[in-house]
């Protein structure tokens, strides 16, 4: 048994991509994990995997956006395992295109899952973690939060804003048994964005690409040590800072990374018509 043996872990978004890669890597160490997600039947089969590879696994269907479904995963946690340890907000939600071309209504959907549910699930959960010996919030953000993206504006917009609350929130619990951490991957190979790669702006596809696992694994070693913020791949995040804080250079070097993007997807959707 790992490190996180006997500890209890919460992950949003649980049903797939990097939420599942995460309940894995936990449920491995010997964690308690606790399955959040809108999908029941995914959930189930999850947790019945984890069960069978000897974890322990909790199935809690919610919408992260309903605050009620929200407290009833606090209460089922607190029932099944008798406390939390470590809570990863990673529930993602993403509607492509210019603003005033997407539905306000999925603009809304992006504000309500990206956003507020993983401030509000942190306030809701917040005392609950302060009884733990130590404890970790960790939120997953984007690359998308350290430089604007057009044609993501919105989406942009709340990692911005879950990285600044992540990193200030760290700030207010400095010392105490909480951590909290923001992970800022670029494209990782998901349905996230390889459902529908065609809507994806060229520019993502110029920067390296990820796996769920290799998000997993900085999502796993943040529970470990409560750095401040894990950023993948590395290159990104400083290309991503330097256009924030040179955005005329940014402009002048984008038509670059955009062109390379493209020639990347059309790569990848080559390869996946032939295989």
């Amino acid at each position: 048994m790992g490190e996180s043996g006997g500890r209890t872990i919460i992950i949003t978004g649980a049903s797939s991509g990097i939420g599942a890669a995460a309940a894995r890597r936990f449920a491995a160490d010997g964690g308690n994990v606790v399955l959040v997600a809108r999908s029941e039947d995914l959930l189930r089969e999850l947790a019945t995997e984890l069960a069978e590879t000897g974890g322990q696994a909790l199935a809690c269907p919610a919408d992260v956006c309903d605050t009620a479904a929200l407290r009833g995963v606090l209460a089922a946690t607190m029932q099944r395992f008798g406390g939390i340890d470590v809570l990863v907000n990673n529930a993602g939600f993403n509607a492509r295109g210019a603003v005033g071309e997407v539905a306000v209504e999925d603009m809304q959907r992006i504000i309500d899952v990206n956003l507020r549910a993983p401030v509000t699930f942190t306030a809701l959960a917040l005392p609950h973690l302060r009884e733990s010996r130590r404890a970790n919030i960790i939120n997953v953000a984007s690359i998308a939060g350290r430089v604007p993206l057009p044609d993501e504006a919105t989406y942009s917009a709340t990692k911005f804003g879950l990285r600044s609350f992540s990193l200030a929130m760290a700030e207010e619990v400095r010392g105490s048994n909480v951590s909290v951490s923001v992970v800022s991957p670029g494209p990782v190979e998901t349905d996230f964005i390889l459902t529908d790669p065609d809507s994806v702006p060229d520019l993502v596809f110029s920067q390296p690409m990820s796996t769920a696992e290799q998000i997993a694994d900085l999502i796993f070693e943040c529970a470990r040590d409560g750095r401040a913020e894990r950023v993948r791949p590395a290159v990104s995040g400083k290309l991503a800072t330097f256009s924030y804080l040179f955005p005329a250079l940014g402009r002048t070097v984008r038509p670059l990374l955009e062109r390379k993007g493209h020639r990347e997807k059309q790569k990848y959707l080559r390869n996946r018509q032939a295989g």
